[in-house]
């Protein structure tokens, strides 16, 4: 059943992509900003408590439903349940229009339409940027997007928890941003249990992705970049798939305003790799081949996923 509702979920996505600014998300937006406004009082206890509330009251009834349809033997229900819960938590349609448009634009050569589209898209100051690091950004966005709304949530949904760890991944993933990265609320104690929460509950499904993106890439590479490399970004888990990623496409990805890097072309034979300094991650720079590669990676990672459920539903079958 597993491997059926993430199916058939995809195929209803693809052909129905769910709106970003539909009514559930907002109505959760609502909800989150409730409880902010109830329990922030100022100490990280006050943020712990929220967050506890917050997926209780929407794993709990999701886990409660599908474990009424299984106790009566309700299978079609039950497997429509799933479908409807991976569909609501999957995002792999939910922002493809904007790097599709940004593609589009840099290969009819008009950066201002490409700048204007990542501003909406990634919320960031885009004056000034050149195509080079236009496409910098929208590989990185697409990255770690699609980490955190599709293998994230498979790997969840795959858990015992089924239907409520799928919505317990992307919940907590959203409350990681919306209490931490607001002007009012950065820098805040309310919002540091839900990163703390967040990092931990996505420790594993980083790490899968990041191999994923190595085994349908250039392995060495991915491989080299992630051990060498992540850590020096300044969100551990976005180096470890920026760095993976990248080095799998064979692209440098990271700014020096970040723990990452200075990227800058060097001859790897002149490298003293004895001095982790003078180190410099593998590849080329971002161009417009680097945002073909992204799409192509994507969806090998994808295929790969789908292939290794459909082999352990066929041993629970078979068994």
């Amino acid at each position: 059943m597993t491997f059926f509702s993430i199916l058939v979920a995809l195929i209803i996505e693809q052909l129905k992509p769910l709106r970003a600014d539909n009514q559930v998300y907002t109505g959760i937006k609502g909800f989150a900003m409730r409880i902010e406004g109830w329990f922030n009082a100022g100490e990280q206890k006050n943020g712990r408590m929220g967050w506890i509330l917050m997926m209780l009251a929407l794993m709990l009834p999701t886990w409660l439903v599908y474990w009424v349809f299984m106790r009566y033997n309700l299978v079609l229900l039950a497997f429509a349940w799933n479908v409807l819960i991976v569909y609501l938590t999957l995002g792999f349609r939910h922002y493809s229009h904007y790097f599709t448009s940004i593609q589009l634009a840099l290969n009819q050569g008009d950066e201002a339409t490409a700048r204007q589209l990542l501003a909406e898209w990634t919320r960031l100051d885009t004056v000034g940027m050149d195509a080079t690091e236009i496409c910098r950004v929208a590989v990185e966005k697409s990255l770690i997007t699609t980490h955190r709304n599709v293998f994230g949530v498979f790997f969840w949904f795959l858990m015992p928890l089924g239907p409520a760890g799928a919505v317990m991944y992307r919940v907590s993933e959203y409350l990681a941003r919306a209490w931490n990265e607001p002007d009012h609320m950065r820098n805040e104690a309310f919002g540091q249990f839900a990163a703390t929460a967040f990092y931990w509950i996505d420790w594993i499904p980083v790490r899968l992705t990041a191999v994923a993106f190595a085994v349908v890439g250039n392995f060495e590479d991915a491989i080299y970049a992630w051990r060498n490399f992540a850590g020096r970004w300044a969100d551990e888990s976005k180096g470890i798939i920026l760095a993976a990623g990248g080095g799998a496409m064979g692209v440098r990805l990271g700014t020096p305003n970040e723990n990452a890097p200075q990227l800058l072309p060097v001859d790897a034979a002149t490298v003293d790799l004895s001095d982790s300094d003078t180190e410099v991650l593998p590849g080329e720079e971002p161009n417009l081949r680097a945002l073909q590669s992204t799409v192509g990676l994507v969806w090998r990672a994808l295929i790969l996923w789908m292939i290794l459920l459909l082999l352990l539903s066929s041993v629970v079958w078979l068994g």
